[in-house]
């Protein structure tokens, strides 16, 4: 039998978290949707796993413990898998500061994906859905967490969606809907792991402090293009860190694009010389600033040209420095090529009003696309709702960041918390090494931080 329980048409789960009212005002039973159920199996990193999928709907507290929105999730849980206690359960979210999972769910762990084909010039509609071999289910279940205003998922009624415009707010209704669904579906002795990706990761974060000072102690948290340390590579001119931790990813695309030579050096070997110049002498080159000495500055200048492709009389000309943004339009500027900002892989034709277009931003639309059909037809839900897909979020300014996003929020303090209440708290930190959003360089500098 699967271990996700059908629930009544009208239901109410109250958890309450430190800091919210210690006597909450009297919770009147809100009707939440059937819950849709579908049963499959597949072939999981080499293991036959049949599975049941549910989307449903659950009623989750706001900080004061009064009820403060519906989340709907789809949750994959693996049948007859042994003792749940023992087997983990993934929370997957996407970033925003306010965006649903289908990004995820049918880009990396969902039981089927978008093949994505390495000539984007195609139509996206013409990209297929496959199996997914990788996800996980063979090891744990899944469940996809969309925030308020997104998906399917809405503030109760009379509750104004900005009262969770706020990285506090936010994490709160997600430690509300991670601690309701464990309890709903009995698995509160289950590993628990949080897998957040862009301001998911800052999600993830605020997440895991609040449920370890609630008592509740996570298995970890999966940090995928992390967000963490953003103030460390936003790149605004003057914080010359920025620069240097975003070298490496300069050398991965150079080599790619036929502008770096790897000498037959293997990529891994030639990215960690990059990292340890950009550690040694780059980073000490751009602190002495104009005190360095002429033939010195010449020397960074070709060594940077060597690691990443552009011409050191560009470097010479730039004070040493080249944006993440600019290289995107440098590298190939000779074929009037632009770079892809979340994957420089890819390449267009630079747009004749010149804006920075972003060839990559064809694969998260393919994945928005895929997604309603998938919905309606492999997991058959038939609500009349429309599935939200753009944030409700109007741009940075309207998001309360306790400063700024790019001010020193700290994030990595955060899981520094959750890790002192829990010594066994684990942390993965995953970046593409050919993103120039959040870069490997970055990652690697979060970490040692």
């Amino acid at each position: 039998m699967p271990r996700c329980r059908a629930w009544p048409a009208v239901a109410v789960l109250l958890c309450v978290l430190p800091g919210a009212a210690s006597a909450a005002a009297p919770v009147d039973e809100l009707a939440v949707r059937t819950p849709v159920v579908t049963r499959h199996a597949g072939v999981f990193n080499g293991t036959r796993v049949a599975y049941t999928a549910t989307v449903s709907e659950l009623v989750v507290p706001d900080a004061e413990g009064k009820p403060g929105a519906k989340i709907v999730s789809t949750a994959y849980v693996a049948e007859d898998a042994g003792d749940p206690a023992g087997r983990p359960v993934l929370f997957v979210f996407n970033g925003g500061p306010i965006s649903p999972s289908a990004y995820l769910h049918m880009g990396m762990f969902g039981p089927r994906r978008v093949a994505v084909p390495d000539d984007l010039s195609a139509d996206p509609a013409t990209f297929e859905v496959v199996d997914n071999p990788y996800t996980l289910l063979d090891v744990a279940d899944i469940v996809f967490f969309d925030p308020a205003g997104t998906g399917f998922s809405r503030v109760v009624p009379g509750k104004d969606p900005r009262d969770y415009f706020s990285v506090v707010a936010d994490g709160q209704q997600t430690a509300a809907f991670v601690t309701a669904w464990l309890r709903a579906h009995d698995r509160a002795d289950s590993p628990a792991w949080l897998f957040g990706e862009s301001y998911g990761t800052m999600r993830a974060a605020e997440t895991a402090r609040q449920l370890a000072e609630a008592g509740h102690s996570l298995a970890g948290v999966a940090l995928f293009g992390q967000a963490l340390n953003i103030v460390e590579f936003a790149q605004r001119r003057g914080n010359i860190l920025s620069y240097v931790v975003s070298l490496p990813t300069l050398t991965a695309l150079g080599v790619y694009h036929g502008k770096v030579a790897a000498s037959g050096r293997d990529l891994a070997v030639l990215l960690d010389e990059s990292a340890a110049f950009a550690r040694d002498e780059y980073l000490e080159a751009l602190f002495m600033g104009s005190a360095l000495a002429p033939r010195e500055r010449t020397r960074v200048a070709r060594r940077l040209a060597a690691l990443s492709g552009i011409p050191a009389e560009f470097y010479l000309a730039h004070d040493l420095r080249i944006s993440k943004e600019r290289y995107r339009t440098e590298l190939l500027a000779d074929e009037h090529l632009i770079l892809g900002r979340s994957d420089g892989r890819y390449a267009a034709p630079v747009t004749e009003d010149g804006n920075a277009f972003d060839p990559s931003n064809v694969v998260p639309e393919a994945y928005l696309r895929a997604f309603e059909p998938y919905l309606r037809e492999f997991l058959g839900v038939t609500w009349d709702d429309e599935y939200v897909t753009k944030s409700p979020v109007q741009g940075l300014e309207d998001w309360s960041w306790g400063t700024s996003p790019f001010s020193d929020w700290p994030y990595m303090q955060l899981i520094a918390t959750a890790m002192a209440k829990n010594p066994d708290f684990r942390v993965l930190v995953g970046n593409g090494i050919h993103d120039t959003s959040t870069t490997i360089g970055a990652a690697r500098y979060a970490v040692r931080q």
